[in-house]
């Protein structure tokens, strides 16, 4: 959970599910595409050897592939876009072609971090570059955002 980059077609609009009290976007919150098959897969399993309502009472009902992102090719997916997976997933950023205009994006708009934290270009760009980070570090008592941390450690 935290912040993390994924791979995305261009053209690549995320889902919406209406909008705020305060009328900003609300973004339907999706799960990383490559993660349904194997959540199928375990779920079918639970089935075969619990039976139907054993795995309901335990594993929830079944993936719904709705509430999965798309899985694209690496010559579709070329662009990157900042998601937070604090819930499923939903984007903090559009799609970018390069990690450093992602990262330039990010720091410009004092995007989130976590809460109400941000980070700077060189943070950003280390999370860009790297994939994801935790929603938040404590280090010596001192709270920061994952993406500070992360972009602080290399």
């Amino acid at each position: 959970m935290g912040r993390e980059v994924r791979m995305v077609k261009p053209d690549w609009e995320h889902p919406t599910d209406g909008t705020w009290g305060d009328g900003s976007t609300r973004y339907k919150p999706l799960f990383e595409g490559k993660d349904y098959a194997p959540r199928v897969r375990s779920w079918m399993t639970s089935l075969a050897e619990k039976g139907l309502q054993e795995t309901i009472d335990y594993e929830g009902s079944p993936p719904d592939k709705n509430d999965f992102m798309p899985v694209w090719t690496e010559e579709e997916a070329t662009h990157f876009m900042m998601y937070s997976t604090t819930t499923e997933g939903h984007p903090i950023s559009p799609a970018f072609p390069t990690p450093e205009e992602l990262a330039r994006w990010l720091a410009d708009t004092g995007a989130s971090s976590f809460g109400s934290m941000t980070a700077t270009y060189e943070q950003w760009l280390s999370v860009a570059r790297g994939g994801w980070a935790p929603s938040a570090v404590v280090t010596d008592g001192v709270l920061m955002s994952g993406v500070e941390a992360m972009g602080d450690s290399t």
